[in-house]
């Protein structure tokens, strides 16, 4: 939750790098916050008639919409790759195959053009 949380505070920081942990988590927990408004949605009768969703999905999906892509394009930027990658996904099945590829990779070590590497460890003195 920590993960999720440090993405919500950050949702317009798209400089910088994010690490795969920080990506996945966030990734969970915002289908975990989808589903529970799907289902929220369902229970109260507010579906939209043939989605399975409504008005709580719609808030929630536009409320995280900024954190989510700035998180992805963090994430891309460990990967050395420009933020602008994320339109690779366009391209249809080829494109969501080599985003999922560049998000499941391991970013580059040490500091990149975009910043210093988010696994390192900073000496205390």
């Amino acid at each position: 939750m920590d993960w999720y949380m440090k993405v919500i505070r950050n949702y317009t920081g798209f400089a910088g790098r994010a690490r795969r942990k920080e990506f996945w988590m966030f990734s969970l927990f915002n289908l975990i916050f989808a589903i529970v408004a799907m289902i929220l949605d369902r229970m109260l009768g507010l579906t939209i008639h043939p989605m399975p969703y409504g008005a709580i999905y719609i808030i929630y999906g536009l409320a995280v919409l900024v954190p989510a892509l700035a998180v992805a394009v963090r994430r891309l930027h460990d990967v050395g790759k420009s933020g602008w990658f994320l339109l690779i996904a366009l391209i249809p099945l080829v494109g969501a195959i080599w985003l999922l590829v560049l998000d499941i990779t391991d970013g580059n070590r040490g500091p990149n053009e975009y910043g210093p590497d988010p696994k390192e460890v900073v000496p205390v003195v």
